[in-house]
């Protein structure tokens, strides 16, 4: 009866802070939702700033003009919204992790947000005008280059999504070698292989050209370079991290989990 009670109540607690997490989305969302139009604009920055003067972009579709900018609006609000999220989500399963976890996962998440946000920043103000730059320097003569703003949002979605999976290379070569999946020796004979397939990965990803396709490959090379290099610091803490507790540790350990210390 205890541990069906104790399950409950964490249903019930999930559901309160999937809620909160949602209300503060929500909110986020209405508060910006006044300048979407704005946020659209500003995500369109880098095409517009390429096209020729009075160049401009359309839409095929009669709902498109609205839906297009709430959407941006909403992942906007997601955005801005997410700290809050991750603390949520962190409140729940903190409790039931061991003082060396929480040591891991906090700076695991804090930092991979931080490093998917870079992601897509450094698509943005770097990636996204030279490969505009490029799309409209090539158009024919006498071709107007008049993109559909729900396409430019699929196509921009894509590029952050891409940039923003290759800035967690580094997290993920941490939790691999951290984990003992693989070893540090191991991922520097890997290096071949992995500049190899850099390149595939940014030719499928990007445009088909050259420029940005080397611009995702380099950085994911030498993330992954990162990756290796702060993994060396992991693997000689690794030992005492997860060295065997002591009874008297142990004993410690689940009086503080019995009373939801953190």
């Amino acid at each position: 009866m205890d541990e069906q009670e104790t399950f409950i109540s964490h249903l019930i607690e999930l559901r309160d802070r999937l809620l909160r997490a949602i209300i503060a989305w929500v909110v986020v969302f209405v508060a910006l939702f006044p300048w979407a139009r704005d946020l659209y604009t500003l995500l369109a920055k880098p095409l517009l700033a390429k096209l020729p003067q009075g160049g401009q972009m359309i839409a095929t579709e009669v709902v498109t003009p609205f839906f297009v900018p709430v959407k941006v609006a909403m992942l906007t609000g997601f955005l801005v919204a997410l700290p809050y999220i991750l603390y949520q989500l962190w409140a729940f399963v903190a409790p039931g992790l061991y003082t060396h976890e929480k040591r891991l996962v906090l700076p695991l998440v804090v930092s991979s947000t931080v490093l998917f946000i870079a992601g897509m920043a450094f698509a943005y103000f770097l990636v996204m005008p030279v490969v505009f730059g490029f799309i409209t320097s090539i158009a024919p003569e006498g071709v107007a280059v008049m993109t559909d703003i729900s396409k430019y949002l699929d196509f921009v979605m894509t590029l952050f999504i891409a940039f923003g999976i290759t800035f967690e290379v580094p997290i993920a070569v941490i939790v691999l070698v951290r984990f003992g999946v693989v070893s540090i020796e191991k991922l520097k004979e890997a290096r071949p292989y992995v500049i190899v397939g850099a390149f595939v990965i940014a030719a499928i990803v990007t445009p088909p050209d050259v420029i940005s396709q080397i611009m995702l490959a380099v950085p994911l090379c030498l993330l992954y370079e990162a990756g290796i290099f702060l993994a060396r610091f992991v693997v000689r803490r690794t030992a005492d991290d997860y060295r065997p507790m002591t009874d008297e540790e142990m004993e410690r350990e689940l009086d503080r989990i019995e009373r939801g210390e953190n």
